[in-house]
């Protein structure tokens, strides 16, 4: 072939090229997708083409958003075996597989079992690149779909989750920087136990939890935002287990991605008025969050800050090190099962249920028979609903320690947990006590006002007596006008005598705002200087 016949061929390609990436989205086997060309979706939602992300000058085969002005990619072919330039081709080869080769070296390719004839490349509006058999026509079957392969970012549509025939399994995994789409160390995963976990990892590290999936939401992260726009779905079969969520409305866009900059998995939403991403929603929301964080049989509380307690009828397995703010060992019980003795339960209500690694499930059971099933299995921790609908219904066990539990006001579960005959007992003759913190509180506050009853009644008492006398030397019957109301006190002795409103002294909160307690040498100190003054 003659030089001029190999520069018409080229220009030829190029220009066929060129008008074929312009309308189209599908890929056929004779066909190929050079640098510079993309699909798009029928209806012009994604794109799929080479790009550079941020500064780097490596290349990459990824989708993106094809009707947001801000490029933002959400799935890349080949994130851990970048090209070098734009000589790249996409193509299909003789049995069917996707192949991204550069060079004649294969960078990038799929792998699917089934061999076909007429194989064919679509890029769908749901973001989903599939590989289908044109001879099928629209049967839905795919030889293989990105859905399936996703890197950081979780589309509508997307299945999260392990398909349990064929092994599959769908995680997402973040970018290492904005400069670098290969794979990072969060990820975000089912755990296929008997009753399944999501959760998130930083490397090795268990990071995060949900909580069980109770038929609604995660029993750890009830506090969905009102009508939200999305619904949710948990599909827990013999087949596979995924979570998925889908837009109620279509016109709403939103992605959830793996931010591994601040470990967050994080919703955004497109807003049109802005032209940008607003963050929505993000997990983890606080650092009770955490996992296990109050180690066994803790209890994280968020107050002013975050706080562990043991639950009722356990006590710190390590006091000093849970004093000092140190709660992984968790804590012990009270007094030891004794299954032989009549082990009883008692019911804690709003709680993210603990990690189910080493429990177990059955759908039909009732409340009752759960109970009934865990009091006969003496390594039988605790037990709970699996469904919340409808009053409840199904059966969980726990069959080892409780951890990462947190208190989850207005939305946690209840959770039934063992204890023995003796501490049972032992909590009924002090169940109608106050609670100790109460007690720490109230008991104060009380003495504290008949303390300052006590002194505005000795300086009322004062004050007429200086009255009566001074009326006597007066020799005046008349009632006094001087002002006779309650002893008043500047700030100055009031900061006195809280230590300058010290947390310390803090005692709660009331109606009117913080409660202190005060020294009353200081108050009393005080108010003799004010009426010497006078």
């Amino acid at each position: 072939m003659d030089s001029l016949s190999f520069m018409f061929i080229v220009v030829t390609s190029l220009l066929f090229t060129s008008q074929f990436s312009s309308a189209t989205d599908t890929l056929t086997s004779t066909q190929s997708l050079a640098d510079g060309s993309t699909l798009i979706s029928k209806h012009g939602s994604f794109e799929l083409g080479f790009f550079s992300p941020g500064s780097s000058r490596n290349r990459y085969l990824g989708i993106w958003y094809k009707n947001i002005p801000v490029r933002t990619v959400v799935w890349v072919a080949n994130r851990r075996a970048p090209t070098k330039n734009s000589t790249a081709l996409l193509m299909i080869d003789i049995k069917g597989n996707l192949v991204l080769k550069d060079g004649g070296s294969v960078v990038w390719s799929t792998n699917s079992k089934r061999e076909v004839q007429t194989p064919l490349l679509q890029l769908l509006d749901s973001g989903n690149l599939v590989l289908i058999d044109a001879s099928d026509g629209h049967s839905g079957i795919y030889l293989w779909q990105s859905f399936d392969y996703p890197t950081d970012t979780f589309l509508p549509g997307m299945k999260l989750g392990v398909n349990l025939k064929t092994g599959l399994d769908r995680r997402l995994t973040s970018w290492k920087n904005w400069d670098d789409p290969s794979p990072g160390d969060f990820v975000w995963k089912i755990l296929v136990y008997n009753n399944p976990e999501s959760t998130m990892w930083k490397g090795s590290k268990f990071y995060f939890r949900t909580g069980p999936w109770n038929g609604i939401t995660y029993s750890g992260k009830p506090q969905l935002k009102p009508n939200q726009p999305f619904s949710f779905n948990f599909v827990h079969s013999d087949d596979e287990v995924y979570c998925a969520y889908y837009p109620k409305n279509k016109s709403v866009i939103s992605r959830i991605v793996m931010n591994q900059t601040n470990y967050w998995r994080e919703r955004y939403i497109w807003e049109e008025a802005s032209q940008s991403w607003s963050l929505y929603t993000y997990l983890p929301t606080d650092y009770c969050d955490t996992y296990g964080l109050c180690g066994a049989y803790g209890n994280c509380i968020i107050t002013d800050s975050p706080v562990c307690q043991c639950l009722k009828g356990f006590n710190p397995k390590s006091p000093d090190n849970w004093n000092s703010g140190d709660w992984s060992q968790g804590c012990v019980r009270n007094k030891s099962l004794n299954c032989q003795d009549g082990d009883g339960f008692i019911k804690f209500t709003e709680l993210k249920l603990p990690d189910t690694k080493y429990s177990w499930v059955n759908k039909n059971m009732s409340l009752e028979e759960c109970r009934g099933k865990c009091l006969n299995n003496c390594n039988c921790t605790a037990y709970s609903v699996v469904d919340i609908r409808n009053g409840g219904s199904g059966c969980a066990l726990w069959f080892n320690d409780l951890i990462d539990i947190r208190q989850i006001p207005s939305g946690g579960q209840d959770l039934y947990i063992r204890m023995s005959a003796s501490e049972l007992a032992r909590l009924e003759t002090v169940k109608d006590e106050p609670d100790e913190k109460i007690v720490a509180i109230v008991i104060p506050v009380v003495v504290l006002a008949f303390a300052f009853l006590g002194v505005c009644y000795y300086f009322c008492q004062r004050r007429i007596i200086k009255l009566k006398d001074k009326n006597e030397i007066d020799g005046s019957d008349e009632s006094s006008e001087e002002d006779l109301d309650l002893p008043l006190f500047d700030l100055v002795t009031i900061t006195r005598a809280t230590n300058k409103f010290s947390l310390n002294n803090k005692l709660g909160e009331g109606g009117f705002g913080p409660v202190y307690k005060m020294d009353m040498r200081l108050l009393l100190r005080g108010y003799q200087v004010i009426q010497d003054k006078d």
